[in-house]
């Protein structure tokens, strides 16, 4: 008739452990071929730690074309008048305002002098740091009128 309840726990106890037995292998393996599966979760187009490309050793932007940046200056500008005017505003004066933001570099030398000044310390400290390396000085004004360059388009 029946089995007594002490076989049938002992046989699925074997079931169960044959189940284990079976299924350890398949789970090994595939957890052995999701490697580049899991490799690949969080990277992409869209995700934030993908991998940049390397920095050009030309150093800096290349420079920018001053028609476009005057057209586009003056786009920003115009809107800018624009939603003024909307709001109940005086208009801005866009010739005024374009020729103010697109002055020669070396008319805002007065108002640039602090930034200058915290470039040529960081430019000295880099000194020290190369001297007690061994390494020869560079040129301080030189280094930062380069710097200055490299940043703002501001110096030679």
């Amino acid at each position: 008739m029946g089995l007594p309840i002490g076989a049938i726990e002992i046989q699925s106890g074997y079931v169960l452990a044959a189940i284990t037995l079976l299924a350890l292998p398949i789970a090994a393996i595939a957890f052995a071929r999701s490697g580049p599966a899991w490799r690949g979760i969080g990277k992409g187009p869209l995700s934030i730690e993908q991998e940049l490309p390397p920095p050009r050793l030309g150093g800096g932007e290349p420079p920018v074309d001053p028609a476009v940046q005057a057209a586009e200056a003056r786009q920003m500008l115009e809107a800018r008048s624009f939603r003024r005017q909307r709001r109940g505003e005086p208009a801005l004066d866009v010739d005024a305002e374009v020729a103010r933001l697109l002055e020669a570099p070396a008319a805002r030398t007065d108002a640039d002098e602090a930034l200058r000044a915290e470039v040529r310390e960081l430019v000295v400290a880099r000194n020290e740091r190369r001297m007690r390396a061994g390494e020869e000085p560079l040129d301080v004004e030189v280094e930062v009128e380069r710097q200055l360059g490299d940043l703002i388009g501001f110096g030679d």
